[in-house]
């Protein structure tokens, strides 16, 4: 096998190797084996938020739904047994009458069933739709009901490492035998403290023991609600945390994302050239009309301009250091601009202020020496002439 054939079979392999990647869902993964250890942007952030990607548990609002909503039971029974009684009185009395349509059966039926359950379902469904919005705020987005073949054919070594061996697998076991043990001991609890009326069931009227049965039955519910409560709480942080886990990015991706919206470092460095040319050129275009050249007096020079009518104060036109210094003092003496020598002040105004800036108020006295200086000498030019 030549070179050239040597080399086409290795890019077939590592094709062939790498291929099931680019159709794999990134949430089958841990972070660390795709290489993302870097913290999510914001932009990712926001990204994912769109997509109806947020940190929420599911526990808790079940948990928070099966307490009120057992409660709202609790509170409605008496309505609800009173339905149930009247539709069952309704029923019983035309079971035997031959000229009642089985349609208008099931439209008292179903007039029953939604008085019945339409008042726990309304509380429900708002209790659901607060919770929601308490874990994840308001969002609306249709992106996890559309089809995603993606998440179809993944990795199964990796899949099944993550499902048994992860830390989410290790979190998902310890909390459902958390929740089994848990009512497992509310259940023996409370069957225990009452095992001697269990025995007189059958000596008791009907209601009487319906009552008894709901009553320990509802018990049972609310408390294992609130153990269950209890540990949607630590759900919560667990699934904030696997929300920033799934979320974090590879070093790669942070560079692909800065280029995308903070521009390529190759583009950013040849405009910022390009606009440092075009700079210098306006600015030496701005030493003729300067005031003043203020040099070091080799190593920097700045030039100043005051217009009384336009400006509240001197304004820096135009600066440099080393070579190009002593390309603004050249253009300024070809101009008979005035080039005085001051070396704190020169080298202050070249770090403090910048091109287009009006220079700060602690500069006010000095340089308002200068431009008197500079005025006078033109004055006695003029009276020369």
């Amino acid at each position: 096998m030549n070179r050239e054939a040597s080399f086409l079979y290795m890019r077939y392999l590592l094709e062939a190797e790498n291929a099931p990647a680019r159709f794999m869902h990134l949430q089958w993964f841990a972070a660390e084996d795709e290489g993302r250890t870097e913290e999510p942007t914001e932009h990712k952030i926001r990204k994912a938020r769109e997509e109806g990607k947020v940190a929420k548990s599911q526990d808790l609002t079940s948990s928070v739904i099966l307490i009120l909503g057992t409660a709202t039971i609790g509170i409605l029974s008496t309505y609800m047994l009173g339905q149930i009684v009247e539709m069952m009185r309704f029923f019983f009395e035309r079971c035997t009458d031959e000229t009642t349509y089985s349609a208008q059966l099931f439209s008292v039926a179903l007039s029953y069933f939604v008085k019945i359950s339409l008042p726990i379902l309304i509380v429900v469904f708002i209790i659901a739709i607060l919770i929601n919005l308490v874990q994840g705020g308001f969002l609306f987005s249709v992106k996890p009901i559309m089809p995603d073949f993606t998440r179809i054919a993944p990795r199964f070594g990796k899949f099944f490492k993550r499902a048994l061996f992860s830390q989410e697998a290790g979190f998902n076991l310890l909390k459902t035998l958390l929740k089994v043990i848990a009512i497992g001991v509310l259940g023996y609890l409370n069957i225990q403290g009452e095992f001697g009326k269990f025995a007189n069931l059958l000596h008791m009227h009907f209601y009487d023991g319906f009552e008894f049965i709901s009553g320990i039955a509802f018990r049972l519910i609310l408390e294992a609600g609130v153990v269950m409560l209890a540990l949607s709480v630590a759900d919560l942080f667990f699934q904030r945390f696997q929300y920033k886990q799934q979320l974090k990015m590879s070093k790669q991706e942070l560079k692909e994302e800065r280029k995308m919206y903070e521009g390529d470092p190759l583009v950013k460095s040849r405009l910022r050239e390009r606009m440092r040319e075009i700079m210098t050129r306006n600015m030496l275009k701005a030493v003729p009309k300067a005031d003043v050249v203020i040099t070091n007096p080799t190593h920097f020079a700045i030039a100043l301009e005051w217009d009384r009518m336009k400006m509240a104060a001197p304004m820096v036109t135009a600066k440099g250091a080393d070579v190009m210094a002593q390309k603004i003092r050249e253009i300024a003496e070809e101009n008979n601009v005035p080039v005085l020598e001051n070396k704190p002040l020169a080298r202050a105004l070249f770090s403090e202020v910048e091109i287009g800036d009006v220079i700060p108020e602690k500069f006010y006295e000095v340089l308002a020496t200068i431009l008197a200086q500079i005025y006078k000498m033109r004055g006695q030019r003029r009276e020369a002439i």
